[in-house]
């Protein structure tokens, strides 16, 4: 679902009072909303046609580090412009937010106006114009898992982040009493989000303490990697105006479940039907959602680095606690990296359970979209349904280990490189390896309780 409001209902707004402020936002390699607050009467006399951003937004870490060694920018280059391009498609209000409005936009080259390869909107829209090309649409859906904590932010950051407080005290799954505890936040979050044109379907406890998860309609590609930001953004702030704090780090705990964000995916035709789906099949299957699986098993390894992209990311593989360890596919099993669901119905689909709630959204959803492609065109056969227990199987596809293993086999991966460019590829390649060596670096908490007297 796009943006709930055109420019002609935002001048109306405007002139009736009720909309002051537009903010303009690109998005940024980690999947942020970075942008500008612009007045709404200068947005809707021109500010809309476009704005200018300093290109390093696509060249820094989660720190904001000027981070060396990028092709795309440096201070070599100067760190020049980007034109940022308000798509008035995805024009909405922001409920939470008083008098404020929202439009997300794409990155251009300052001089040709073109997008900028390495921009995650433009990686994912290249995918989408593939399938498109191919005579399908991709649809999607991303679901959103979270820790809701006591703290406000000011006071975890004024603690040094100790003593995080989780809003409840015991598993919630699917706990309704405790989640009616919750409501402050969690009432706004579905009603703001509403409200804001995402098409929110249901909140519900996850599967330890404090942790939540918000699920909204699945969507074309595009459009469900935007909600996808807007979501996260929105439920930050929404807390944040309760006194409380939420994080989507994958791992936050070794001792809780980690947070994961599934990604849903199946093809249309572009006359409104299901590709994937086929009654004769065993699980309901098509030749084509087969082979579009088996892309994504060929290249599981190959795409991790957009999955979870950060060394935080792969503690969250942890055996017994719903998230994934092996890279195969099963029929409703939620020990496989990739589920079948749906079976038997025109609603069957794959289901990626690898990717964590820290993802980019635009790149996770255009690599694998990049890997089913890439099954389809080369016919692949898909490899035996895995069923049982796939923690405690042996001798099966695993999941890379580390950021390590998976950034070498993004770097070497020649479908990926096909799909995106090497300048694609390598400028993401170089911020796996960045994240490596600030992690590599720093000495721990946990280093110190362990070694500090007794090494």
């Amino acid at each position: 679902m796009p943006g709930t409001m055109t420019l002609d209902a935002l001048k109306e707004a405007v002139a009736k009072g009720e909309i002051d402020t537009v903010l303009v936002a690109g998005i940024d390699m980690q999947g942020r909303l970075m942008g500008k607050r612009f007045h709404a009467a200068f947005f809707i006399n021109g500010g809309y046609e476009e704005t200018h951003c300093c290109n390093y937004l696509l060249a820094v870490d989660m720190e904001m580090t000027t981070v060396p060694g990028y092709k795309s920018a440096g201070w070599s280059q100067g760190y020049g412009d980007y034109v940022m391009k308000p798509d008035l498609a995805t024009l909405r209000p922001l409920p939470w937010l008083p008098g404020t409005a929202l439009c997300l936009a794409d990155l251009l080259d300052h001089h040709t106006h073109e997008e900028v390869a390495v921009s995650p909107r433009a990686i994912l829209k290249a995918q989408v114009a593939r399938a498109r090309a191919m005579g399908f649409e991709p649809m999607m859906a991303t679901e959103l898992e979270f820790y809701l904590f006591e703290n406000s932010y000011e006071a975890l950051r004024d603690s040094n982040f100790t003593g995080l407080k989780p809003i409840s005290a015991y598993n919630e799954d699917y706990h309704l009493f405790q989640t009616t505890k919750e409501e402050d936040v969690m009432r706004a979050v579905r009603n703001g989000l509403y409200g804001a044109g995402i098409p929110i379907e249901n909140t519900k406890g996850e599967a330890d303490s404090g942790q939540e998860e918000v699920n909204y309609r699945y969507s074309d590609a595009l459009d469900t990697a935007d909600n996808h930001v807007i979501v996260k953004a929105g439920v930050k702030e929404i807390a944040w105006t309760k006194g409380r704090s939420v994080t989507f780090m994958a791992k936050y705990d070794h001792r809780k479940a980690g947070s994961s964000s599934h990604v849903h995916q199946s093809l249309w035709t572009q006359d409104g039907k299901p590709a994937f789906a086929d009654k004769t099949d065993e699980h309901g299957m098509s030749a084509l959602m087969k082979q579009f699986l088996a892309g994504q098993l060929a290249h599981a390894t190959e795409i991790t680095a957009f999955l979870a992209p950060y060394v935080n990311s792969y503690k969250r593989f942890t055996i017994g606690m719903f998230a994934p360890t092996k890279a195969v596919w099963s029929a409703d099993n939620r020990t496989a990296g990739f589920r079948v669901c749906g079976v038997h119905t025109k609603a069957v689909r794959v289901e990626c359970r690898i990717p964590g709630s820290d993802i980019n959204p635009y790149l996770t959803c255009a690599a694998l979209l990049a890997a089913g492609l890439a099954g389809i065109e080369g016919k692949m056969a898909l490899e035996p349904e895995m069923k049982g227990d796939m923690y405690h199987t042996a001798g099966i596809r695993e999941i890379p280990h580390n950021l390590r293993e998976a950034a070498a086999a993004l770097k070497g991966s020649a479908m990926l490189r096909r799909a995106f460019g090497d300048d694609v590829v390598d400028h993401y390649h170089h911020a796996a390896q960045w994240e490596i060596s600030e992690t590599d670096r720093v000495v721990t908490d946990f280093e110190i309780q362990r070694l500090l007297e007794r090494a």
